[in-house]
């Protein structure tokens, strides 16, 4: 189910070549899946029958390939979906998710996760900048 063999939970592109990813794997989250995408096939139906993933694979692809994937946020970002754009490396930082919890952080000019986890009253100590190409080679090789 979670390899890319079932309809529900899987990354798909989109019209313009950006991607979606699905995960509405949970019977309260599926309809809302096929409400948001619009999808009335009564193929869908069945969600578990492992039979039909194939078919419906093929079906949901061409689905989400018929609009971009800013248009699939707009129709399913802040609801039950289970649904995520899927984002260039230059896109993270800015999306409001990652944003609002400061998910990544710069250094020394060099977008990175920030550390995790983060306790309220225990500081996280900022990661020093990553060594540059050779810089510590002698050390390593001596160790």
């Amino acid at each position: 189910m979670l390899d890319g063999g079932a309809h529900i939970y899987d990354a798909y592109e989109c019209a313009g070549g950006k991607w979606i990813s699905i995960g509405s794997i949970e019977p309260q989250f599926y309809p809302l899946l096929l409400e948001k995408g619009e999808i009335a096939d009564p193929d869908f139906q069945n969600q578990m029958g492992r039979e039909n993933w194939p078919q419906l694979n093929a079906k949901i692809a061409d689905i989400f390939k018929s609009k971009t994937r800013d248009e699939w946020c707009e129709l399913m970002e802040g609801s039950d979906v289970c649904f995520a754009p899927v984002l260039s490396l230059d896109e993270a930082p800015e999306h409001p998710h990652n944003a609002s919890r400061d998910a990544l952080i710069e250094i020394d000019g060099l977008m990175q996760p920030a550390p995790a986890p983060r306790f309220s009253r225990t500081p996280t100590a900022r990661p020093e900048p990553p060594p540059k190409a050779g810089e510590n080679t002698d050390q390593i090789l001596a160790a």
